[in-house]
């Protein structure tokens, strides 16, 4: 089960809740910059959030890298940058660049050989063999499902160490994919979209071994701050919503403040021994 987060504070925030792993979105990264997911975002962006993540948290992290963004050697310095930034796993999808998020229409994709490529190129490229190398395919709105299941067999024979099947649009599809892909499986369990809102237990007996929630934290937050900004804005004070928001121990105890401080003084200490 693992939470979509979008920054170093909400991941501090999944953790405390015993999730196995955490989630950055491409739609996450651009969503927080005021961005739409059409691959307006770049390496270095969403590098640099996935290093803000693992800073602060212990928790393994799948992070988004759209296409790779790029040909076969773009695809290999993705790979290099995103595992030297801390994350635990990276999927790359075979949709063609500028790329749409997974469940609009009017998606078009690159062919299997190329796909094929890319993901040889991201499992030669990793330094540590645990680091996960997931392709998602999303072929089921484009080939339909025979092409969704032969680009996914295809995809872990060329190496992809799990498959993510983008937008399928009924419980039925899920379990037929299992049946005829196999292998390790993530499913999206994302708001709004094409696929039916299947929870963890229900995809676990059908096969699927990772279930992410790219933006539901996200959206949360936004639909909070925009009660916020509403009140302070209607009525001059933030009086009457201050037992909806974090005070300011509860920041401090979520970011280890004290910890902070303590190391501080600690510091501070030993070079005034030295000193002596």
């Amino acid at each position: 089960m693992v939470p979509g987060v979008f920054n170093g504070i909400s991941a501090l925030l999944a953790e405390r809740y015993n999730f196995d792993a955490l989630y950055l979105s491409g739609s996450g990264v651009a969503g927080v910059m005021g961005l739409p997911d059409l691959s307006l975002t770049t390496l270095s962006e969403v590098v640099s959030e996935t290093a803000k993540i693992t800073l602060v948290s212990s928790l393994p992290l799948i992070v988004d890298a759209d296409t790779g963004f790029g040909e076969y050697l773009n695809v290999e310095r993705t790979v290099r940058e995103i595992e030297r930034a801390g994350a635990s796993a990276v999927h790359i999808e075979d949709q063609i660049i500028p790329k749409k998020c997974g469940h609009l229409d009017g998606k078009r994709l690159v062919s299997p050989d190329e796909m094929v490529q890319k993901i040889s190129s991201a499992v030669k490229s990793r330094k540590n063999r645990d680091f996960m190398i997931i392709a998602r395919t999303d072929a089921r709105a484009v080939e339909g499902m025979d092409g969704a299941i032969e680009r996914g067999r295809l995809y872990l024979k060329a190496g992809a160490d799990a498959i993510f099947p983008e937008a399928l649009e009924r419980e039925d599809e899920f379990k037929e994919y299992y049946l005829k892909v196999g292998g390790i499986l993530l499913a999206n369990m994302t708001e709004y979209g094409k696929s039916p809102l299947l929870s963890v237990n229900e995809l676990s007996e059908m096969g699927y071994k990772i279930v992410i929630f790219p933006l539901t934290a996200f959206r949360g937050a936004l639909r909070a701050m925009d009660e916020v900004y509403s009140i302070l804005s209607r009525s001059g004070t933030q009086r009457e919503i201050l037992q909806k928001i974090m005070s300011r121990k509860e920041f401090y105890d979520l970011i280890n403040y004290s910890a902070y401080e303590e190391e501080d003084k600690n510091i501070a200490s030993k070079s005034n021994m030295l000193l002596q």
